[in-house]
Order: structure tokens, then C-alpha cells, then sequence
């Protein structure tokens, strides 16, 4: 195989130049879907596929596809992507990284002519964050059939453009939605090469993951309902403080999911006061538990407690509560066949690694569902992702293409 600095070489130059696709430059990468920043970034995806010789076209979904034709052209395809959008002032790593390791990997089975009996097929994935519709895994969820045109009608921007009018914006026909769904029995498995997005990896200078689950992912929308007045003649006993109540609850959330253990963790991340006002008690609060853990058992054991302590402080408070579910993704558990044979590659090049959980979710997490999934991670400096600071050493996805790579070429 090529030198590994060779490799690294190519896929910082990739990355460098996908960085500069945002529309917050100086402020993290920003790409969200059917933006001109997305256009951008399909538009070179599908340049540098083709410059490798690949088949490519864009899906309904706003999918990059390029294909790498087999030896048994009806043996089931490989499958191998991720990600091409991001969070707001995110990272130029997340996603991003995992598809042009992914378009390296093709290039090195091709130049090296490499005698694959399966197809290989990389996707570059549009809108697995979730942030503009509220909703993600769009083109996961087309690739498995999950979307009716009647629900992208439906699913609307702040601005109100929706799903369906942004695809037809970006150039592309909703209701051909159905015809990106796969045959899973037409699939030999998905691989997905990610940044870690945690500290594991880089504390302890290991320079690949093995990711064996992705953890599950409840979320749950709460409202507490209670009574705005003035907040300075208002008694303190005569009250219906939504947030002092809101308090009661989330200050108890950390301690039940340090209680079930196993990698579990509950977080409250977003939270809206109503009005909102200095000088006023809060009538209703809005928040988001979210909570993530291999284990659904623990994840119920929480949302148990959350109800018993809403219960409780409407008891005391007065301040009613509703709860509203909002996303249910069960653990995804990775191919145990497939994380031998990626260990016995690792174990080729002599490369450090561990078995590790997944707390993020991923595109694999959704295709592990369906078909055989695995998931490999390189490490995150200092753990940190979403942001600006996201950093990972073009060397160790290098050492990730190489592992993927070698794999590949004995899978039977």
C-alpha cells in the first residue's frame, strides 16, 4: 500500500479545502442542508469520485453516490460514508472526515487494483444532524424507505420552507424519495469511518476505536405550567414558579444516570423561559431531557424517576407538567464477524485499539437496524467536537483508510 504520509497528504487537502464551505467563516464550519454551502460541498464530493473513476449520481435526498464495480457484479454491495452537513459553527471533521476517508479508500482498491468481489458504493449522507428540520438521518432514513412525500411536506424550516419544496430547490425531484430505499439482502454491510467526538481515544493515546454499540437515545420535551406574575409583590408561598420548579427536577437528572452507570448519561441542554422577563415569575418553562445509554433498560429507569419527580414537585408546587416524546432510537450494536476482521487488520499494521461505545449517534447507528453495520473512530484531540476547536491527526484517519481498506479486500 501507499505511504501513510501520502495518504494524510490527500485527505488534508480534502479537508481543507471542504472547510472553506461555510457560511460562517472565521466562526467553525456552518453547512446545513440544500444550502449554497451544501451545493458546495456535493459539488466537489462528486468531482473528486468521478476523478477516481467512479459511477456517481445524487439521490432525492441530497446523497452523494459514487460506485466501484465488483468482480460478481450481483454480489451484494459494500456500502461505506457518512455525513456532508454539520451543526451551526461546527467542525470541518465530523462527518466530513468519514467520507473522504471513504473516497481514499476506493481510490487505493482501484489504483492498486485490487480484485474486490463485491461492489463498493460511497455515500455521502445529507442532513444527519437534525438541525434545520428538527428531524435527522434524512437520507439514512430514505436509504432504509422511512419517508413519504406526505411527511416532507410536512416538516418545515423556522422560515417555513419545507422539506420537499428545499429538495426541489436544490435541483432535485421529492418524489422519486422512495426510490432511494435499498435492499438490504443486496447489501454486504455499511462502514462508517468517524472522529471519535469524545475523550477517550486521545487520553490514552490509542490510535483507533472499535466501536462495538452505539448507545441509545430517548428525548423527551417537557412543559411546566405554571403562573406568571409580578415578581416583586407576589408572595413567595403564594407562587407558581415554573422555573423554581423546573430547577427541582433537572438538578436531580445527573445523579440518576451517575445511579445506573454503564457509560449512561442524561443531559438538559436546551430550555426556554416563558416570558422571559427579569421582573416577572415564569408561567411555563419548556426543556429537553436527553438521555443515551447501551442499555434501554437504564434510559427507562430515568424517564421513570423524571415522571415520579414531576409528580412530586406539582404536589408541592402547583406547577403542572406535560411530557412529550421526541426521538426513540434503540442501541445499535455493531457485526461481531466484521469488528473481528477490522481488529485482524489493526492488528496487521500493528496499529493501537480498543473496543469502545459510541454516546453520539451516527448514520451507522440507524443502518445497523437493517443490514450488518460497523464503525470505526480515530481519535478527537481533547475530546472536543461541534465547535470550532474540533481537531483529529490526518495520520490517524490514514491509519483508519488503511485498516478499512485492508478489510475490504478480504471480505468473502
Amino acid at each position: 500500500m501507499e505511504n501513510l504520509l501520502y495518504i494524510a497528504h490527500n485527505l488534508q487537502n480534502h479537508l481543507e479545502t471542504l472547510r472553506q464551505f461555510t457560511s460562517t467563516p472565521g466562526f467553525g464550519v456552518t453547512r446545513l442542508p440544500f444550502s449554497k454551502e451544501a451545493r458546495q460541498a456535493v459539488d466537489y464530493i462528486k468531482d473528486q469520485m468521478e476523478q477516481i473513476g467512479l459511477r456517481t449520481w445524487i439521490d432525492a435526498s441530497g446523497a452523494v453516490h459514487g460506485r466501484l464495480d465488483g468482480t460478481e457484479p450481483d454480489a451484494p454491495t459494500i456500502l461505506i460514508g457518512s455525513h456532508y452537513d454539520t451543526v451551526k459553527s461546527g467542525g470541518a471533521y465530523d462527518g466530513i472526515a468519514g467520507i473522504v476517508s471513504a473516497i481514499e479508500v476506493a481510490r487505493i482498491l482501484k489504483e492498486n487494483k485490487v480484485q474486490m468481489k463485491y461492489p463498493l458504493e460511497i455515500i455521502a449522507t445529507n442532513d444527519e444532524e437534525g438541525i434545520t428540520y428538527g428531524v435527522c438521518f434524512l437520507t439514512s432514513k430514505a436509504l432504509l424507505g422511512r419517508w413519504t412525500i406526505t411527511e416532507l411536506k410536512q416538516l418545515h424550516d423556522t422560515a417555513g420552507e419545507s422539506i420537499y419544496d428545499a429538495i426541489l430547490r436544490f435541483g432535485l425531484d421529492p418524489n422519486k424519495i422512495e426510490d432511494c430505499k435499498i435492499d438490504s439482502l443486496n447489501v454486504k454491510c455499511f462502514i462508517e469511518i468517524h472522529i471519535e467526538q469524545g475523550p477517550v481515544l486521545d487520553s490514552k493515546g490509542i490510535q483507533l476505536g472499535l466501536v462495538d454499540c452505539i448507545a441509545g437515545l430517548q428525548r423527551y420535551r417537557i412543559q411546566m405550567i405554571g403562573k406568571s406574575n409580578h415578581a416583586g409583590s407576589t408572595p413567595m408561598d403564594m407562587r407558581s414558579d415554573a422555573v423554581d420548579a423546573s430547577t427541582k427536577v433537572i438538578s436531580c437528572i445527573s445523579e440518576w444516570a451517575k445511579t445506573e452507570g454503564g457509560g449512561t448519561v442524561a443531559t438538559v441542554g436546551f430550555m426556554q423561559v416563558f416570558p422571559n422577563a427579569l421582573n416577572t415569575i415564569s408561567g411555563k418553562t419548556e426543556w429537553v431531557l436527553d438521555c443515551r445509554s447501551s442499555d434501554e433498560e437504564k434510559i427507562q429507569h430515568i424517564v421513570e424517576k423524571l415522571t415520579q419527580k414531576l409528580e412530586e414537585v406539582k404536589s408541592k408546587t402547583g406547577v403542572d407538567y406535560k411530557i412529550e416524546p421526541l426521538v426513540h432510537v434503540k442501541p445499535g450494536y455493531m457485526n461481531k464477524e466484521l469488528l473481528e476482521q477490522l481488529e485482524k487488520s489493526c492488528c496487521t499494521f500493528g496499529y493501537s485499539y480498543q473496543k469502545i461505545m459510541s454516546g453520539a449517534t451516527h448514520d451507522a447507528h440507524l443502518m445497523s437496524e437493517e443490514v450488518d453495520t460497523i464503525m470505526l473512530f480515530v481519535p478527537s484531540k481533547d475530546g472536543i467536537s461541534h465547535s470550532p476547536e474540533e481537531s483529529s491527526k490526518y495520520e490517524d484517519l490514514a491509519r483508519a483508510v488503511y485498516v478499512v481498506s485492508d478489510m475490504i479486500s478480504n471480505l468473502n
